[in-house]
């Protein structure tokens, strides 16, 4: 089974600047994709990030959209590659995201399954 069978959640390209902000460092980086359960960044030369460190994924949007602010876990980490889950979001954060890929996608429809998905039990 390939990774985008296993996705359960709907990735939209995005191309954004945000911060990654960890214990030990605060990098400037790049959003390359983005679902309710993640995104994957580029990340600047010479970062230092190991998988499984915690960490906070702030987000400006364009200006006067707000912002979108994930706790997460690094998952992977591959060369100037980055892929986080996501732990938690509150849910101002959650409202913009699930905006930018229910505008991403074009079909609403897409989003409320992946919120429902999302909150199952």
């Amino acid at each position: 089974m390939s990774s985008a069978e296993r996705r359960h959640f709907s990735r939209i390209a995005f191309a954004g600047p945000a911060q990654l902000v960890t214990v030990e460092q605060r990098l400037p980086v790049q959003v390359l994709d983005l679902s309710l359960k993640g995104a994957l960044l580029l990340l600047p030369e010479s970062s230092e990030v190991e998988p499984g460190a915690l960490c906070l994924l702030d987000l400006p949007l364009a200006p006067h959209e707000g912002r979108i602010t994930m706790a997460a876990q690094l998952a992977h980490v591959s060369g100037d590659r980055a892929g986080l889950l996501c732990l938690g979001i509150d849910l101002e954060s959650i409202t913009h995201l699930r905006r930018v890929i229910e505008l991403n996608l074009g079909d609403a429809a897409l989003a409320e399954r992946d919120l429902k998905a999302l909150v199952a039990p």
